[in-house]
């Protein structure tokens, strides 16, 4: 059952509720307006054996994360083909992508389990921004990036202006044990917990993190990861609008 903390922070499994299924494909919206938010969602997307249907958006950024598997989940990811348009990926796990606005896109799962994406859309405000110029391949991997360190952990950045979004940004980042101080953002955000266990603040509220967790953070909204764990909690987070990881103000 989701946790509602303080400030409309919403915390929820990664399979809660009915998933909506259409073909091959499975779909569980775990952040959305419905439940709150203002601009952004956070989805799971679950592609069972063989080619899923075309998944399209017409004025939306949307940016995937190819999950590997997951401690305590059945769910297992493996290799597939990524097809964008007329343009067809081969793609691994711990990989971020970017499907611009009017994009087509599907997934050719040749495995016999199913393969597991993270989904978050977040809206295009005003179509001047989107560079239709750059030509560079929306299929980044984790491996790839270079580790970007703030204070005592890391992140990596995988989907920004770089290679073609302007209005959102995917990360990766890595929380040693033990808890920062309270912080807040002048964006709205979604994590997902990748590995590691740990605790979500909101103010003076929080409740358990663990691999498959989605979290929901409003603007402005004061919080903390705390890793209860003794190894690294290691997170994937996407926010709108596009800034910096690094960027937090201490309370």
């Amino acid at each position: 059952m989701a946790m509602i903390l303080a400030g409309g922070c919403r915390v929820s499994g990664m399979n809660e509720g009915e998933a909506t299924i259409t073909g091959s494909l499975k779909i569980w919206s775990q952040v959305s307006r419905a439940s709150g938010a203002n601009a952004i969602s956070l989805r799971i997307l679950e592609f069972g054996p063989g080619r899923s249907p075309s998944l399209h958006n017409d004025e939306t950024d949307e940016v995937l994360y190819f999950l590997e598997n997951l401690e305590q989940s059945n769910l297992w990811s493996s290799d597939c083909a990524l097809t964008i348009d007329d343009e067809s990926f081969a793609i691994h796990s711990q990989t971020g992508i970017y499907i611009r606005p009017g994009q087509n896109f599907s997934i050719d799962n040749v495995t016999n389990q199913p393969v597991v994406f993270v989904s978050c859309q977040c809206p295009v405000i005003d179509d001047s921004v989107i560079n239709n110029e750059l030509h560079v391949a929306p299929i980044i991997r984790l491996n790839d990036r270079a580790a970007m360190p703030t204070a005592d952990r890391w992140y990596r950045v995988l989907v920004d202006d770089e290679v073609g979004s302007r209005q959102v940004t995917q990360f990766v980042g890595s929380i040693p044990p033990g808890r920062a101080p309270d912080h807040f953002h002048q964006y709205e955000e979604v994590l997902f917990i990748l590995k590691g266990k740990g605790r979500m603040w909101a103010d003076q509220t929080n409740t358990d993190i663990g691999p498959g967790s989605c979290v929901y953070l409003p603007k402005g909204q004061v919080h903390c990861v705390e890793n209860t764990g003794t190894a690294e909690l290691r997170l994937l987070g996407v926010f709108y609008p596009a800034g910096s990881p690094a960027v937090r103000y201490e309370t």
